[in-house]
């Protein structure tokens, strides 16, 4: 029987620590690390943050779009970071933000979920802005096949809150809504739902309740986007013990050298945990 995401990611964060490193290669960051911006620049950075952070850090979260931009070439190298990475038993959780109506959920499904698909991850981040039911078909491959997904819920960026704090005939705010929703599905499941949120690390108090949640809660924009350790509480309250810190532009960039890179994750990977266990 597969284990369920949840498990997996409640294990490798009781183990490794409340860490998720994103792989974003930027231009500017191929450029800092003297690669590049080309097909063999992105395979050597890759391959290097591969090299310095599978199995020591909980989630490795590659950004889906930073590959895309090479075509197919940009596309094998991402399948090839995904099945290195899940070889060396390293949860990745593929950021590519998908969403879509009746087949084409399905479509994104088989195209991630699915174990023998070539792009398949341990989980993938979602957009419910065209109804939460319309993911049905994405989620339930996801638990189908013991992956997991997380759902864009409170973002960092200033547009996002039109959207997401508007409220609806019921009272609740769209975020709220979607959080509840979130909730249903991952009712009963121990130690953790295969379905999390994602809400900015960056954002402050959010007045959302997180009680009933009971899935994995990923924060982006810790470190050199603004995000302090210390604040957490602040954003997520009694729900801090389920939330994934991400931390990538500050740790990325002590590369390319694979000692400097692994320094900087324990750096990180320790200020979270501190943060986490102080004020649990």
């Amino acid at each position: 029987m597969t284990v369920p995401f949840g498990a997996r990611l409640r294990a490798a964060m009781d183990a490794l620590g409340p860490l998720c490193v994103g792989i974003d290669p930027h231009p500017s960051l191929l450029a800092s690390w003297g690669l590049s911006d080309d097909v063999k620049g992105l395979e050597a950075f890759s391959q290097t943050v591969g090299e310095a952070l599978a199995e020591r850090v909980a989630v490795m979260k590659p950004q889906s779009a930073f590959y895309e931009r090479f075509g197919s070439r940009g596309i094998a190298v991402l399948e090839s970071t995904i099945r290195q990475l899940r070889s060396a038993g390293t949860l990745v959780l593929l950021d590519v933000k998908r969403g879509d109506i009746g087949s084409t959920a399905a479509a994104y499904a088989d195209a991630y979920l699915d174990p023998a698909a070539p792009l398949c991850a341990d989980a993938i981040t979602i957009s419910p802005y065209l109804g939460f039911g319309a993911l049905r078909p994405i989620v339930e491959k996801a638990q189908q096949n013991g992956l997991g997904a997380f759902v864009l819920a409170l973002t960092s960026n200033p547009e996002g809150a039109a959207v997401q704090r508007a409220v609806g005939a019921g009272g609740k705010t769209v975020a709220q809504a979607v959080i509840d929703e979130i909730s249903q599905v991952n009712q009963g499941a121990k130690p953790l739902g295969d379905v999390g949120v994602v809400i900015g690390a960056t954002i402050g108090p959010t007045g959302h309740d997180l009680t009933n949640l009971n899935g994995p809660i990923l924060a982006p924009g810790l470190g050199a986007q603004g995000g302090r350790a210390e604040d957490l509480r602040a954003v997520f309250g009694d729900a801090l013990g389920d939330v994934l810190p991400s931390w990538s532009r500050e740790v990325l960039s002590a590369g390319p050298d694979v000692a400097a890179l692994r320094a900087a994750a324990d750096r990180a990977r320790d200020v979270c945990a501190a943060a986490i266990a102080v004020t649990a």
